[in-house]
């Protein structure tokens, strides 16, 4: 796994988000294979319109709360590995004890959204298996925007700023623009990774 994280530009002149950080290459392929194949060996919730799963902790979508009985046990080892390689290239301070998988299928995405802030910790990390995506990002406060493009094997991070005051979301739609090319979108899985605060 490559320790290499750069701060990114956004798409508006000058625009920087602080924070934000992307590695491209956080994983290599074959690993990604083998996380897609322990992601279809669990248990698919069907909460949302996509389905989901849940580690470590449940988070309650409708009442934004984590309590100590969501409590669903360790992360297994998959995920504990991966949550560890978090704590050794400095994205975290502490070994993140929660995770969703998320799978988006063409068409489907996520509201833009800042992730609950009495619920998780000051960093979040999301690992995207599969398709390509673009994700846009909003400053709650000013307006501004931008996008980034979220390649397969790739780490992005969220802290400072880009955690509590800008919201990300993916778009619902079937392509994105890529590299000024029409891309239709496939199947994508994210892995997002947090700390929770408990009694939140």
């Amino acid at each position: 796994m490559s320790a290499d994280v750069s701060l990114i530009a956004g798409c508006e002149e000058g625009l920087r988000i602080p924070g934000l950080t992307l590695n491209h290459d956080w994983i290599g392929k074959a690993e990604e294979g083998q996380l897609l194949e322990h992601v279809d060996g669990g248990r698919w919730r069907n909460d949302l319109k996509r389905r989901v799963q849940h580690y470590g902790f449940r988070y309650d979508y409708r009442a934004r709360f984590v309590s100590p009985a969501d409590y669903l046990g360790p992360l297994p080892g998959w995920l504990a590995d991966l949550a560890g390689h978090l704590v050794d290239n400095g994205l975290f301070s502490k070994v993140p004890d929660q995770v969703i998988v998320n799978e988006y299928l063409t068409g489907q995405g996520i509201s833009a959204h800042i992730d609950c802030v009495p619920c998780f910790g000051d960093t979040i990390a999301i690992l995207s298996l599969g398709c390509p995506v673009v994700m846009t990002f909003q400053c709650a406060a000013s307006g501004a925007r931008c996008e980034m493009v979220l390649p397969a094997c790739s780490l992005l991070g969220l802290s400072g700023s880009a955690r509590y005051d800008w919201l990300h979301g993916i778009p619902a739609r079937k392509s994105d623009t890529i590299n000024d090319m029409k891309t239709q979108r496939l199947r994508r899985v994210s892995l997002t990774f947090r700390s929770i605060i408990i009694g939140a």
